[in-house]
């Protein structure tokens, strides 16, 4: 049926056995859109997630380089044959799709396309993006664009891509459910081991007022009580947050529990968070607990202090074993000199706390207008 190795029986069978691994929708997108352009040997292709708003929630590319896709620009808009794609029931095939009444043109950076194959991907009556092939690379007898045959092909392949698609986001709202469970959880905790304390702590703060007039010396005592209560609770506050260690970390480990969070703040926020990972193998449990920490404190400073609109965080081998976590933003910066004796404000004292707890070190690069990166190293064992 198919002349090329790679469109036969096995390559189907491999594309869609990489689909249906992929846990995060990201990760589903781009192995659909690769798959379709293996299989069908051409030369671009796309999958255009919709917004509610007449645009694209996510648009992925394939064929087209990093630096080819900056320079079109924004991701389109819904129109043309793009909007076809999406309210059509079956697929549409074009010789030349410039030539088609409802082609409106592309930008100047595009790469140039003619024959064309788009269709929706669709969980029943809902719309979850649609499938664009352009420049059939070779076909059977010489002859130019697609096939009947790569019709039917993409057919099955966008089948299994909605039921990737839709496996995909259930366990994305799972893991955002649970991250929501994980929070309650600890607010209980802080809650629980906290309320206590401070009522005590109040009731003395109270009694030293009433004193500080009539019996100066027992105000000074209960004063002094006063100091040793905050203390209790600044103690009981950290150990509940310290040896509450996330459940996902315990189920999952610290690259895919820091994939997820990286996801779900990405999806929660305007600025670009991004996360990579290279080489990285298992490590303790206290290690891997200290990096989560450590990637939550710096993720919370520049998503909400530093008005980046990107945010980059890698988890990479380090150079004697262990991991090297970096935190990168592009936000406003600041001078680490000027802010030692408020670093309190930003997390960097319990940051270094946290790396020199496992045997750690913690650097800060930073300056105004420079964006900020925050770097935590941990040895191998």
């Amino acid at each position: 049926m198919y002349g090329d190795p790679r469109s036969g029986l096995a390559a189907v069978s491999a594309a869609l056995l990489a689909m249906s691994r992929r846990l995060e929708v990201r990760d589903v997108l781009r192995t659909i859109v690769v798959s379709a352009r293996e299989l069908l040997d051409a030369e671009y292709a796309a999958l255009g997630v919709p917004d509610d708003h007449g645009g694209f929630a996510q648009f992925v590319v394939d064929g087209i380089s990093a630096e080819q896709w900056r320079r079109i620009g924004p991701l389109p808009r819904q129109h043309g044959i793009l909007a076809a794609m999406l309210h059509q029931d079956g697929p549409e095939r074009l010789a030349d799709v410039r030539e088609d009444p409802r082609f409106e043109g592309w930008p100047a950076a595009h790469p140039e396309m003619s024959d064309f194959l788009g269709l929706p991907v669709r969980d029943g009556e809902e719309t979850l993006g649609a499938l664009f092939l352009a420049n059939k690379k070779s076909a059977p007898g010489g002859r130019r664009g697609f096939t009947d045959e790569d019709e039917e092909l993409l057919s099955l392949l966008a089948q299994h891509a909605a039921i990737a698609l839709t496996n995909a986001r259930l366990y994305e709202r799972s893991r955002e459910l649970t991250i929501a469970e994980e929070r309650s959880r600890l607010a209980h905790e802080l809650h629980d081991a906290v309320s206590q304390k401070l009522f005590s702590l109040r009731l003395t703060a109270q009694a030293a007022a009433a004193l500080v007039d009539r019996d100066p010396d027992r105000a000074k005592g209960e004063l002094q009580q006063v100091a040793v209560l905050a203390a209790e609770a600044a103690d009981e506050l950290r150990a509940a947050v310290t040896e509450l260690r996330p459940a996902a970390l315990d189920e999952d480990g610290l690259i895919a529990t820091l994939r997820t969070q990286v996801h779900v703040l990405d999806r929660a926020h305007t600025a670009h968070v991004t996360f990579a990972c290279d080489g990285v193998r298992a490590l303790p449990a206290t290690q891997e607990e200290a990096l989560l920490r450590v990637a939550q404190e710096a993720l919370h400073n520049a998503l909400r202090h530093s008005g980046a609109d990107r945010v980059e965080v890698t988890l990479a081998k380090g150079p004697a074993g262990g991991a090297v976590l970096r935190v990168v933003d592009s936000g406003k910066g600041f001078d680490p000199r000027a802010v030692r004796t408020a670093g309190r404000h930003l997390g960097l004292v319990s940051m270094r706390d946290r790396a020199g707890g496992v045997g750690g070190r913690l650097t800060v690069h930073s300056g105004p207008g420079k964006g900020t990166t925050i770097e935590m190293e941990v040895p191998g064992g």
